[in-house]
């Protein structure tokens, strides 16, 4: 969904995977992506936040996690480049 020149998502992640990749779309339409970190203190949003500003080419300051923070399940908006 775009907003104000954003876009945002829904993703599920699957923390402690042997790499930090997309896993394909859930029948829901939200987007797997897998992550090597662990669920603890934040490393995972972390990681997350730094896999989709290099996927999608924007600063780490571009990618924000909206809504899930402390869940599997996760909304995400990723601004527009400036």
């Amino acid at each position: 969904m775009k907003q104000n020149g954003s876009v945002c998502f829904r993703v599920r992640v699957i923390p402690k995977g042997q790499r930090t990749e997309w896993a394909g779309v859930m029948d829901d339409g939200a987007y797997k992506v897998r992550l090597r970190a662990v669920p603890e203190r934040g490393k995972a949003n972390e990681e997350l936040i730094r896999f989709l500003a290099a996927e999608f080419g924007v600063a780490r300051g571009g990618i924000e996690i909206v809504s899930g923070a402390a869940s599997q399940n996760k909304r995400v908006r990723v601004a527009a480049r400036v």
